[in-house]
């Protein structure tokens, strides 16, 4: 694994990739929005956005976060994202964050270099 980031959150689906990495390389004092980034991978096209945070909601059973893109729903087991207006829903699975895909590093570390 990186020195350079951490993976917190993973999911994923036949189409699209969704997770929540923190980066380790930066300064103690950079802002929160420079370290935490939400990823959104399509599969299809190859391409990867961030999810710009809004939002988060906790509880013991469910976890949600809200971006300006859409809403994220999961558990450990489970998760749906929901695109903005409600466009489309995507059913995705959790996974192992600390054992990812060689094609989700690869596509982290091209995000952040």
């Amino acid at each position: 694994m990186s020195t350079k980031y951490k993976i917190l959150y993973l999911f994923e689906s036949s189409d699209l990739i969704v997770a929540e990495v923190k980066r380790l390389d930066l300064p103690e004092d950079a802002d929160l929005s420079d370290v935490y980034h939400w990823l959104y991978l399509d599969r299809i096209s190859k391409s990867m956005i961030k999810l710009w945070f809004r939002s988060m909601d906790s509880s013991s059973d469910i976890e949600e976060r809200f971006f300006e893109q859409g809403y994220l729903k999961f558990n450990n087991k489970e998760a749906t994202f929901i695109e903005k207006y409600n466009s489309a829903q995507h059913k995705l699975r959790t996974l192992d964050a600390n054992k990812p895909s060689e094609e989700i590093i690869r596509q982290i570390e091209d995000y952040l270099m």
